[in-house]
């Protein structure tokens, strides 16, 4: 699963390294946990990127109670299609979750030690996401979304036996095309190539979602080989 991440870029840089043609309004997260508003991407109906802030958390538009998305922070890229809560999304609702990093939590010593992952290089990354729309009886809305999961590469796979779906920038734009074919898609949904990747353990302070400064991505010991 995907349960914390960070996304630790200011707004014009994320503009730059994601093609979008306005500046958002985005400051530095290290410690993004859910049910809180994340960075994310959607498309446009000019064909343009379009940054929109998202509840992590997706809400089925059908659903009567809102508290279900605290339950469906992830989607299983197997049955994504096969879901009731995500399916329609699926078809229609695509969205890239911007990130710099995740953390995944193993247990060792009678504890549970946190780990952070990342690209080799340390550049920001995008998983691929599903978002929908909620309307209460009041007509209130709600934009939330899910971030999609695979199985664990040789990297993740230390520490969790699951992992986010992280696309590769060459796939953003076929992720969001509303008129790709799904069979297409699922092809996308496959454990990012762990020779790219890098994980080492951190300070146990992320594990409080109250935590959220740049401490909680500093190394304990050297990366972990992969």
């Amino acid at each position: 699963m995907c349960g914390r991440f960070s996304q630790s870029l200011i707004g014009d840089v994320i503009a730059e390294a994601f093609q979008l043609v306005e500046i958002p309004d985005w400051q530095p997260r290290y410690n993004i946990a859910p049910t809180q508003t994340i960075p994310a991407i959607v498309a446009a109906e000019s064909g343009n990127r379009q940054f929109k802030p998202l509840r992590w958390g997706l809400i089925p538009s059908w659903s009567k109670d809102p508290a279900i998305g605290a339950k469906l922070i992830n989607a299983r890229s197997e049955t994504v299609t096969e879901k009731p809560s995500f399916r329609s999304a699926f078809k229609q609702r695509r969205c890239l979750i911007l990130a710099d990093g995740f953390y995944e939590w193993r247990k060792q010593s009678g504890k549970k030690q946190p780990f952070y992952f990342r690209l080799e290089d340390s550049s920001p990354f995008a998983f691929a996401g599903l978002w929908e729309r909620w309307h209460d009886s009041e007509d209130d809305r709600l934009e939330t979304c899910t971030i999609l999961t695979t199985e664990a590469n040789q990297t993740v796979a230390q520490v969790h036996d699951r992992m986010p779906v992280i696309l590769h920038a060459d796939s953003y734009d076929r992720w969001l095309d509303p008129s790709q074919p799904l069979e297409s898609l699922q092809a996308l949904l496959c454990p990012y190539d762990s020779n790219l990747m890098t994980a080492y353990p951190v300070n146990s302070s992320v594990n409080s979602p109250w935590n959220d400064t740049p401490d909680c991505t500093v190394p304990l010991v050297e990366p972990m080989a992969t």
